[in-house]
């Protein structure tokens, strides 16, 4: 097993046990955070069913609970204490002092993905899993290979290295005035107004766009504020009884420019090497 991120710290619990032996290259730990998933009592099913405005409010709760986060990562990163307070704790569950010393991050929390799991670290405890964290120099037919010279036979690799996270729409060929491909203007970096529009490609509204990603809360909530500020655009259009719209290239430029100066302040910026903080030209 390749990689100890979002996907590997799902995947590797579930597999620890049906195998014989499993290696676990690690190239950077994770902070990893205790998942906060409990049984639904009875008696908060039957206030479900007779109170809906009781569901609206833990909802509201559980929403804010998370939000409150954001003030550790764009705030005051120094908030991110208590975090990795819970962090340090949970890492506890790993019983080898070696071990656990592997798994401890040198970051702070938040300036790499945040990952949540009740049953990665118990997998780790396992005798047939060993945390491997010298570099791969070499994959041969049966084995990989490490910087330190051992040699580990193994018959089946799972990667779990990672997505390209920056790459907007590179596998889409969108052309704006003049011809330009957005790939080329994109080329050093993605930078849209808010996320959603790109000066120089009329009508184009993207979802999910540069500098859209969270790490605290749910994404849904982005994409249904980014749904409606498109919506808003395309009444805009059909009232004023126009067919293109596009952005001005100067109010793109300053909305960039202040977010990159606010960036400098936020926990992206603390000290790791993270895909969050990759900056447009």
């Amino acid at each position: 097993m390749i990689g100890t991120g979002a996907s590997a710290i799902q995947f590797v619990p579930q597999i620890a046990a049906d195998v014989a032996q499993l290696y676990l290259f690690q190239r950077t730990p994770p902070w990893v955070m205790p998942k906060m998933d409990r049984p639904i009592e009875d008696r908060e099913r039957i206030l479900f069913r007779h109170l809906p405005g009781y569901m609206w409010l833990l909802r509201k709760l559980i929403y804010w609970r998370l939000e409150l986060l954001a003030l550790a990562f764009i705030v005051n990163p120094k908030f991110m204490k208590r975090v990795e307070k819970i962090g340090r704790d949970h890492l506890a569950g790993v019983a080898n002092p070696a071990l656990r010393e592997k798994l401890t991050p040198e970051y702070m929390p938040g300036c790499k993905r945040i990952l949540i799991s009740n049953d990665y670290f118990p997998a780790l405890n396992r005798a047939n899993v060993e945390l491997v964290t010298d570099s791969i120099t070499e994959v041969r037919e049966h084995s990989i290979v490490t910087a330190d010279g051992k040699e580990r036979p193994v018959d089946t690799i799972i990667y779990g290295t990672g997505f390209r996270a920056t790459d907007f729409l590179t596998h889409l060929r969108i052309l704006g005035r003049g011809g330009i491909d957005l790939n080329d203007t994109w080329r050093e970096g993605a930078e849209a107004y808010y996320g959603i529009t790109v000066t120089g490609y009329p009508n184009l509204f993207l979802l999910v766009g540069p500098n859209t990603g969270l790490g605290h809360n749910s994404i849904v909530f982005m994409i249904e504020a980014q749904v409606n500020y498109v919506m808003r655009c395309l009444d805009l259009m059909h009232n004023r009884g126009v067919t293109t719209m596009d952005l001005r290239p100067e109010v793109q430029a300053e909305f960039n420019h202040e977010l990159q100066e606010h960036m400098k302040r936020t926990v992206w910026m603390s000290g790791c090497r993270s895909w969050y903080p990759r900056r447009p030209r």
